[in-house]
């Protein structure tokens, strides 16, 4: 964990969601096993005006899951936003069950550097078992959805928003990751940027951006920066062509059933 990121949340902040986390358990009758930061802070790039996107994992109590209508109860809590805190989360079944399809929100909430609440159990469990349900083809998939869909609605233009450029370079660098190292791409920014360190016009662009990013409000936009759109142009091509190694399976449903049931006879 980056001890700058993690410090990048203000105290007063910070007190403030664990205050609204413990009344969504009050009001829910949920437990919280695991509150994070998913946007741009856990990313290492936040504006100056950034949301904070908090996002939780919670469990029910035992005999909510044990209801003949369970499939159609409502499996997510969300909250409008209010002083810039973007609080919603999801229920523990929905969030094991996108893990087995190796969704890279509920993969990149178990991996974020900014913790708020962690009960001690769920999560380490849970990372502990990406090696047995994370699939590096539909990861890359899932991310060249992002970069694709974000490029062309938002970066052909001749002023572009600031940060759309990071909602599609993202997503490219961690398919860089998973194609290099076969294992889920870290959340923070920077361990991907190294991943094109040696293009010295491409990082000069990227850390001037970045430098602008975080003085910059959230709506800003700027012209378009040949460079980048180069590059991003160039691995949408080459990803285009991107042939999985074999239909990607499901992740371990036996494994993921323990630790739904563990969680259920947790106090």
């Amino acid at each position: 964990m980056s001890d700058q990121i993690e410090g990048a949340i203000d105290g007063a902040v910070r007190g403030e969601i664990l205050q609204r986390l413990r009344a969504a358990e009050r009001e829910h009758d949920v437990r919280v096993l695991l509150a994070v930061e998913s946007g741009s802070r856990a990313w290492g790039f936040p504006s100056p005006n950034s949301d904070y996107d908090v996002r939780f994992i919670y469990a029910r109590p035992r005999d909510w899951y044990l209801s003949l209508d369970v499939e159609d109860r409502r499996d997510v809590i969300e909250y409008d936003i209010v002083d810039d805190i973007d609080l919603n989360g999801w229920d523990l079944r929905k969030a094991l069950k996108l893990l087995r399809k190796s969704n890279p929100s509920i993969v990149e909430w178990l991996r974020s550097p900014i913790v708020y609440r962690d009960d001690g159990d769920f999560a380490a469990r849970a990372r502990a078992l990406l090696p047995e349900v994370y699939a590096v083809d539909k990861g890359v998939f899932h991310y060249l959805s992002m970069a694709d869909k974000n490029y062309h609605g938002y970066l052909k233009a001749k002023l572009v928003p600031l940060k759309k450029y990071f909602y599609v370079l993202r997503p490219l660098l961690a398919i860089r990751w998973l194609e290099r190292y076969r294992t889920p791409a870290p959340i923070e920014f920077e361990p991907l940027r190294a991943l094109v360190a040696d293009n010295e016009i491409l990082d000069k662009e990227i850390g001037r951006l970045l430098a602008r990013k975080q003085r910059s409000q959230e709506k800003e936009f700027v012209p378009v920066i040949p460079a980048l759109n180069e590059f991003i142009e160039h691995e949408l091509s080459r990803l285009s062509r991107y042939q999985a190694k074999g239909d990607a399976p499901d992740g371990d449903l036996n494994a993921l059933n323990t630790l739904f049931r563990h969680c259920m006879e947790a106090p």
